[in-house]
């Protein structure tokens, strides 16, 4: 994969069964890492959720070595639908994995002071020193996204309530 611009095609947790044949250009950052000898699975993650991505032997052997959690990668490839057996119901892109042709690492990353990807306890100390860190964590994301939407839903209530005109404007 080369280092020209692309633009994602889809998010991490928008691909579905009906999304099967099409190629994808994903961006985000590692969560899990699997190495089977020949074939190597990780999940890539961003704000929307998670996408399996499959690198088979001799497609970008090269490049899926050097991964491990939150590195951000670049994923070119084509979606197929996971076998029956395969199938993960816990996750919303569950029923399809993508095939990469490409992966290209975007920014190494050190290894972070406490998981991001599982909700284990943390010291607060550490979570505050490495807050940019904590706020990738779940939980916490969806806190934000929560609260924007809270947010949101009052400002759209309140500009209606102070600029619909009153009953008294109305009738002159």
């Amino acid at each position: 994969m080369s280092t020209v611009v692309n633009y994602r095609t889809h998010t991490c947790g928008q691909l579905r069964r009906e999304h099967v044949g099409q190629t994808v250009f994903l961006q985000g950052w590692v969560h899990r890492v699997r190495d089977l000898g020949g074939v190597t699975f990780f999940d890539v993650r961003d704000r929307h959720g998670l996408t399996q991505v499959v690198v088979r032997a001799g497609a970008d052997g090269a490049s899926a070595a050097k991964l491990r959690p939150e590195v951000v990668v670049a994923v070119h490839g084509h979606v197929e639908a996971r076998d029956a057996a395969a199938v993960n119901s816990k996750i919303s892109t569950g029923d399809i994995e993508v095939v990469a042709t490409g992966v290209e690492v975007l920014n190494e990353a050190k290894t972070p002071p406490f998981p991001i990807n599982e909700d284990v306890a943390v010291l607060e100390e550490t979570r505050l020193r490495y807050r940019y860190l904590d706020l990738r964590r779940p939980a916490l994301q969806h806190n934000l996204i929560l609260r924007h939407k809270v947010a949101i839903a009052a400002r759209r209530y309140f500009c209606l309530l102070y600029t619909s005109p009153s009953p008294r404007d109305r009738t002159r």
